[in-house]
């Protein structure tokens, strides 16, 4: 992942977008599920967050079919994978709207993934960081693609104390799947 993970702080919101989803004809944008593609990259970023030291204690996800599939593949990696809360204000939520559902995470929760869709999670991950410097904005700025994975750290009391401006973003990445090997 660019940046460094050892400057963690108190607590960690871990934004995953949902992998690469397909567009079947017919199937309304809620249950499209996921590409070729996503189906590959989707445990490629459970590998990545658990070799980051960033498997979560909670987990909530947009209950759209390509996020749940996502969250699905990628938690498949961790052995036990965390709790996890389906909440349908998350799929196509703004930067408020992310925020009220974070806001609501039990304060005993240290590192918690969020799963979801653009254009919100690369909005939140902006407004979280502020006008901070450094490569992983910068990535972010330019683009936040399908399964990339971008890690907040703050000082806070609680979740609700996360606000626009308050956390670093300590890293983004975009793992890949490999494509299958051909005899």
């Amino acid at each position: 992942m660019t940046g460094s993970g050892s400057e963690v702080a108190g607590r960690r919101l871990v934004v995953l977008r949902h992998a690469k989803s397909a567009w079947p004809d017919g199937v309304p944008d809620h249950e499209r599920p996921l590409a070729p593609r996503g189906l590959r990259d989707a445990p490629a970023a459970g590998r990545a967050l658990a070799e980051a030291g960033c498997v979560p204690e909670l987990a909530l996800c947009s209950t759209a079919a390509r996020a749940r599939g996502t969250w699905e593949s990628a938690a498949a990696e961790w052995g036990t994978p965390p709790p996890v809360r389906f909440d349908p204000r998350l799929y196509g939520a703004d930067v408020p709207g992310l925020l009220e559902v974070v806001h609501e995470t039990p304060a005993e929760v240290r590192t918690l993934l969020l799963v979801g869709h653009n254009p919100g999670l690369e909005e939140l991950v902006l407004e979280l960081a502020g006008d901070g410097p450094g490569d992983a904005l910068d990535e972010v700025r330019l683009k936040f693609p399908t399964s990339a994975i971008a890690v907040l750290a703050w000082h806070g009391p609680g979740w609700r104390s996360l606000a626009p401006g308050t956390a670093l973003l300590t890293s983004m990445t975009v793992p890949r799947g490999r494509e299958p090997q051909r005899d």
